[in-house]
């Protein structure tokens, strides 16, 4: 019997010309996310992990021609339509999740420096939607660079379902059409402000030095060699704010002070960031605040490190967007398996363990 999280994918629009289907979707689709869950970081790799599993996978799959080429890999990822592999990736990520209701959707973007080079023209910058309580990708979408994230992130968020959930986003996604975006979407909005809007930081920032202020201490922390002391100040009246209303439902400005002091030299900085939110609740909002930097640690950190994505050269086609969704798809599964073991061991695990591979692929049904 295939594995559930196939009838998630089966249904795509195949891409490749009829003479040319020697392998189904399944097969393709399948092989493509074992073999990264197993390690495999390029087509060849994902090659030679269906050859020296071809009888395990004969177990689970129908194979009449035996095991897709490296180049057959290729070609169906570079010509499959990106929009096309996301909405299916988005419809399978909700059957595995647990409740979205009060999540903190993280947006930020990242590029892959290595095809970036290599590419002639534009860079490669991937714009990704992570869910910090679920530790999960939701979505994400290609843009031809960083200053493209403005037009993105809209498209990215029509795609996903974040209703009740609470989305952040660094400055800049500060965009009135993005903040009204995220409330037609049913979900609440925390946009940092930076000098890219200099009246409106302005204006927040001198808020806090006209009106009182609720505020939140957090406990201290003490890592990586460092001291920090965060204090979050939070405004609802906003008096101060002109043309506030073209900011939808927007109904706080948030003040985070940190101060910092290495333990080392006993150097002490100290760093003022502002926000705009449209809800009132400190406790919240500061909890948002920090956690959006889970999707630096949890996903563009863990691809880089654990799964060399800085290091793929696709650039073929739509190949480095469709590539960097398969391994979105592994890590979320990977995610789901023991906490207490490292991405990098599972995925070694899973190379040494059939047994271990396919409960693996066997528990990303519908739960």
């Amino acid at each position: 019997m295939k594995p559930e999280i196939l009838s998630y994918f089966c249904t795509m629009e195949d891409p490749r010309k009829e003479r040319r289907k020697l392998h189904s979707i399944d097969n393709i689709v399948l092989i493509s996310i074992a073999a990264v869950l197993c390690g495999a970081e390029t087509w060849n790799e994902i090659e030679d992990f269906g050859k020296s599993k071809f009888y395990w996978l004969s177990s689970i799959l129908d194979m009449p021609n035996g095991v897709p080429s490296h180049d057959t890999f290729n070609r169906f990822f570079s010509a499959l339509a990106p929009g096309v592999f996301e909405k299916h990736f988005i419809e399978w990520t909700r059957s595995i999740i647990g409740n979205i209701n009060n999540e903190y959707v993280s947006i930020d973007g990242k590029t892959q420096r290595l095809a970036s080079k290599l590419q002639s023209s534009n860079g490669i910058h991937i714009v990704s939607a992570w869910a910090s309580n679920n530790e999960a990708t939701l979505g994400q979408i290609k843009t031809g660079e960083k200053s493209n994230e403005i037009t993105a992130i809209p498209q990215l968020l029509d795609a996903l379902f974040i209703e009740n959930c609470v989305v952040t986003i660094d400055a800049m996604g500060c965009q009135k059409a993005i903040a009204e975006k995220i409330r037609k979407k049913k979900a609440n909005y925390i946009l940092a402000v930076k000098e890219n809007h200099p009246t409106l930081y302005e204006e927040v920032k001198s808020s806090f030095s006209l009106q009182r202020a609720v505020e939140l201490e957090v406990p201290i922390e003490a890592d990586h060699g460092r001291i920090e002391q965060r204090k979050y100040s939070m405004i609802s009246n906003l008096k101060h704010i002109t043309n506030v209303a073209d900011w939808k439902d927007c109904q706080s400005i948030v003040k985070v002070e940190s101060t910092r002091i290495i333990k080392k030299t006993g150097e002490e900085s100290v760093e003022s960031r502002y926000f705009i939110a449209s809800y009132k609740d400190l406790d919240s909002i500061s909890k948002g605040i920090r956690l959006h930097w889970g999707i630096e640690n949890r996903l563009h950190w863990v691809l880089d490190v654990a799964m060399e994505e800085d290091q793929s050269s696709k650039r073929a086609g739509h190949a480095a967007e469709n590539f960097s969704l398969v391994k979105k798809l592994a890590l979320n599964i990977l995610r789901k398996d023991d906490p207490k073991i490292s991405i990098r061991r599972k995925r070694k695990i899973a190379g040494w363990d059939n047994d271990y591979l396919l409960r693996l692929i066997e528990t990303t049904g519908k739960q």
